[in-house]
Parts: C-alpha cells; structure tokens; sequence
C-alpha cells in the first residue's frame, strides 16, 4: 500500500518547513509568503496527491463561488445548484467574493487543496487565468454573461439581448428620453455594460430622436461587504439625480434590488409609477410579483440556470475523456422574456 503524503514530504521538495507548509495549506497569513511560493507549495501539494486531513470526505461536495448572497438573484442560482446537488446525492459549500479578485484568488487556492468534486460560478470569474489553469484538473461551470469567452463551460445570460428587450417595450409604449441607473460599470461588471448597450443599441436602431441618459453610483469594494442594501441605496441616490433631467420619462434599473430603491426614492418624492415614470428592472427577483412592487422586469429562468449549472458539472464528472483529446466546451443559453407588470405604462404629457 502506498505511503500517504504528509506535510513533510511536502515540506522537503518546497524547501521550506512543515509549518510554513500548513499555512500556506490552511490559507492563514499568506502574506507573509510571495506569490511564487504558495504557487510551488500548492503545485507540488496537488503532484503528490496531498489531501488535509478536513478534505479527505470532500469529494462529494460542490464549491459555489458568488459574489454575494444579499441579492435574491444570486441566491436564487445558489438554490436551483444546490436542489439538484443533494438530489444527486452531492454537498454544496458557498464563498462570497463581494466582487473582490483578491478574495476570489485566496479562495481559488484553498479550494485547491480542498480537492473538492467541482466549482460553480455564481458570476463570471474575475480570476479567468486561475480558474482555467484549475479546470485542467477540477471541473469548473460558470453562470455568466455570453460575451467572455473564459474557456469553460457556460450556463449563458444574453444580457444584450435582455437590455433590447427592455429597451422595445419601452419604445412602443411611446418613451423617447430614458435612464439607465446601475452601480459600478467597468470590466469586473460585464452584464451591466452588456444590459446598457443592447439599450443604446435599440435605441439607435429604433428611436434616433431619443436617448439613453446613464446615471452610475460607482461604489467602492469594500462598501460591498460592509452594505447589506447597498443596491438599494444606489437606486435612491441615482433617483433623486435623474429625475433632475425634465425629459426623461422612463428608469431602468441595473436590476430589481436597485429598482427597488429607485421606487422608494420616488415615492418619497410625492411622484407615481407609472403615471410620472414608469420603472423596469432585471432578473425578476420574487418580491418583484409583490402586489405593491409590481415591477417591470427581465426573467431569466434563474433557478434553471442554476440546476443546469449542476447538470453540466455531472456531466464533466462522470465524462472519463482521453487525456490526449481536448475536452469541448458547452455553452447552453435560455431566452430572456420581460414580466409585463403595473410599473410601465405610456408617458402622460407634461
């Protein structure tokens, strides 16, 4: 029988001491220690198939990674992962990034060494590098945005499209000047950059004469972690600015949290939806069908997004493929459909 590697034999090929090993292995103060050698002490941890003593009954356990779970939308993917995980006799275990790439990277390392069955991605990953050079040897599914080709498999939200959508309905019912409100826009935050322009984009195409005011709370990462209503907030700030400009008649919020706040901002200004703005949002969260929110929004089939997720995960599990032959990449979509709901309605004259 074959001697189970322990901290030592990791320890003599690393060149550094057990107790270096342990924390680099335990994720605790890495960083005392360079980039280069967690990267040689976790490289040479997974060669000589090292399993801590916590990852040893792993194997059947599914890491979620998400970038928060304050947003119903997030959870409601968690929940479609995890029914159809216990439902095939697998654990889940979720990490919240808060949208940060360094928590995201420590993350990445301990699940390394945790050696579980697979990874989620709740988001796309903001560590793309990292997490392809992991799918090589852990299976790896994101839930995401079609525009980034991150060379793993994708359960996909045409984001796009979901912002043309939004952007025809408002159009027929007769909306020329509109705003977008949405947090942070950049690079990390791809589905709201795409949600904005498939808005542009109709707009363009379809009312030349009207416009797209964007009015962006660029919030810092930290206040992520610290704000369980941040998004709520941001759409009460974004509010009070947009309705400073008198020609736009309709808000689209980056998404039904925000939209949330946009309608409370609103209210408490004495005005009505959607008498004096009609209001759309995204991913039609369940409070969303409240009688008294009754809120316009986009419907992504989130909690099949989710079990899909899963579906492909297995699939990769079971799949044994020749380690000569490169492995194929799935990508599977759903069609956006906008929830129809009391929040939008023709813009009155003023």
């Amino acid at each position: 029988m074959a001697k189970r590697p322990t901290l030592k034999d990791i320890a003599a090929q690393t060149g550094v001491s057990t107790a270096s090993v342990s924390m680099i292995l335990n994720g605790k103060s890495l960083s005392r220690f360079s980039p280069a050698l967690v990267s040689r002490v976790l490289d040479t941890a997974r060669r000589l198939h090292y399993l801590p003593p916590a990852a040893r009954s792993e194997r059947k356990t599914i890491a979620i990674i998400s970038p928060s779970v304050n947003n119903p939308y997030h959870t409601t993917i968690i929940m479609g992962i995890d029914r159809a995980a216990q439902a095939n006799g697998y654990l889940t275990v979720i990490y919240n990034t808060y949208w940060n790439p360094q928590t995201e990277l420590d993350i990445l390392r301990q699940l390394e060494l945790r050696r579980v069955a697979g990874i989620i991605y709740v988001m796309n990953p903001l560590q793309a590098e990292r997490a392809r050079e992991i799918g090589r040897h852990t299976p790896i599914v994101a839930v995401g945005d079609t525009v980034n080709n991150l060379g793993i498999d994708m359960v996909d939200i045409n984001n796009f499209n979901a912002g043309c959508v939004v952007a025809e309905h408002l159009i027929a019912l007769g909306h020329r000047h509109i705003a977008y409100l949405s947090t942070a826009l950049n690079a990390q935050h791809i589905a709201r950059v795409r949600r904005l322009e498939g808005l542009q984009d109709s707009y363009r195409r379809l009312c030349p004469q009207g416009s797209v005011s964007v009015y962006c709370k660029d919030n810092k990462m930290e206040q992520e972690i610290q704000s369980a209503d941040l998004e709520l907030e941001s759409g009460r700030l974004l509010a009070r600015e947009c309705v400073k400009n008198p020609k736009i008649t309709a808000i689209v919020a980056i998404n039904d949290m925000v939209g949330y706040g946009v309608l409370d901002a609103l209210l408490t200004m004495g005005l009505r939806v959607p008498e004096d703005y009609s209001l759309c949002g995204f991913d039609n969260i369940f409070p969303s069908g409240f009688q008294r929110m009754g809120l316009t929004t986009v419907d992504h089939s989130t909690v099949h997004h989710g079990a899909r997720a899963f579906h492909l995960l297995r699939e990769k599990l079971e799949d044994s493929p020749d380690p000569a032959d490169i492995p194929p990449i799935t990508r599977v979509e759903y069609e956006s459909r906008l929830i129809l709901r009391r929040s939008t309605a023709a813009p009155l004259k003023r």
